[in-house]
């Protein structure tokens, strides 16, 4: 199948909006970003970020098993938040909606089953683009996993084309670790087809739904690490843990709440409902271990000289993390990406609205080296 071909204008400067649900679901990221050129020639500069949180209440049924009533209206209930976090961002810059390009919405994902976890694997993301679209009066791009899955990919992750087109450098690569409900890492270099990019298993899901049942619901995360250092890690349920098939696969390979959410914490809350903080401990020894383990597996022995990994996603906020993250990895250093001169915050955010400008003009914004796609493909689909 043709691609479509980029349209003359692709190299002139487009403001997009990128917005996203984390595997969290505790807020809107919102980001407003000009982009110039396409593929090779493209820059990002980001122009605003505003993050919105979500009622409780909300982010409590967004974590729930769903039916198809209460889904629907959900996607519809969600889509509102998304369109006020848009409209919000273009007010913070002093941005007329009628100066922006497009709305890239990557929603919140509700289900993700990549290849090798099902027979037919699929993914879902809500948050009606046509909600959205009414709200803001801009065309909105959404959906922009289950092309790369139809392609044979996994849909995930999409971050690496946001690592290569901000952060490659020309020498020695670099990895980008997001810790957010989920951890994953991208390698960057000079060429794209080179970008080594997978899901190393949990970030901060387990540690969340964890905390939320330590403090019956009044906090939603290991909050300055507090929680985890009242705790010691139980070593054989660390290696339990450790034991789970999904970290020992080559990449690529992509995982979500089916595996890492409420029914993993739910049997280890059952199991050990007198040792909370033990559990918190051991949870968050289960994220740097894993992590250390699958660079040390499937990254330095092709990237020896790796420059820093470079670290975002909410588990930057939680120090006790991100001590035992850096003490595991020594040598290798371990730096907040906002070294690079981007705040880490926005970079999901940030992502969407890249890739949202590069369907308007055409280009592929997959990486099949990290999605295990079988070529390259445009992402999105229009909500004019």
């Amino acid at each position: 199948m043709r691609l479509p071909s980029p349209i003359p204008d692709a190299q002139r400067a487009r403001l997009c909006v990128g917005l996203l649900s984390g595997t969290s679901a505790d807020a809107v990221e919102a980001a407003l970003c000009e982009v110039t050129g396409t593929g090779a020639t493209a820059r990002l500069r980001l122009v605003s970020h505003v993050s919105v949180p979500f009622p409780p209440a909300l982010s409590a049924r967004m974590l729930a098993p769903q039916d198809a009533a209460s889904l629907s209206q959900l996607d519809f209930e969600l889509a509102e938040h998304f369109a006020h976090a848009a409209l919000e961002v273009l007010a913070r810059a002093n941005v007329a909606p009628s100066d922006v390009a497009a709305i890239g919405s990557h929603g919140q994902t509700m289900a993700h089953l990549p290849p090798g976890t099902t027979d037919l694997p699929s993914t879902l993301q809500i948050g009606e683009p046509a909600v959205i679209a009414e709200r803001t009066g801009l065309p909105v791009v959404s959906d922009f996993r289950t092309r790369d899955v139809a392609a044979g990919g996994h849909g995930a992750p999409l971050v690496p084309y946001l690592d290569w087109v901000l952060f490659r450098g020309d020498e020695r690569p670099r990895a980008l670790l997001n810790l957010g409900g989920i951890a994953n890492v991208s390698v960057v270099g000079p060429r794209l087809e080179d970008t080594l990019a997978f899901d190393t298993g949990p970030g901060n899901m387990v540690l969340d739904g964890l905390a939320r049942r330590v403090t019956d619901g009044t906090l939603r995360c290991d909050q300055d690490g507090a929680l985890s250092r009242r705790g010691v890690v139980i070593p054989e349920l660390l290696e339990e843990l450790l034991a789970d098939p999904f970290l020992a696969l080559p990449p690529p390979r992509s995982t979500g709440r089916e595996r890492y959410g409420d029914p993993l914490v739910d049997r280890l809350w059952t199991r050990l409902p007198g040792q909370p903080h033990d559990l918190m401990a051991t949870a968050l020894a289960f994220t740097v271990e894993s992590v250390a383990r699958a660079c040390e597996r499937w990254i330095l022995p092709h990237a020896s000289h790796l420059e820093a990994v470079y670290v975002s996603g909410g588990g930057t906020r939680n120090p006790h993390l991100m001590e035992r993250l850096g003490a595991r990895l020594t040598p290798l250093p371990v730096r907040p990406l906002d070294t690079l001169g981007f705040p880490e915050g926005a970079k999901e955010a940030a992502l969407f609205a890249l890739l949202a400008a590069e369907f308007l003009v055409g280009t592929p914004a997959n990486v099949p080296s990290a999605t295990g796609a079988k070529r390259r493909v445009v992402l999105g689909k229009l909500t004019p």
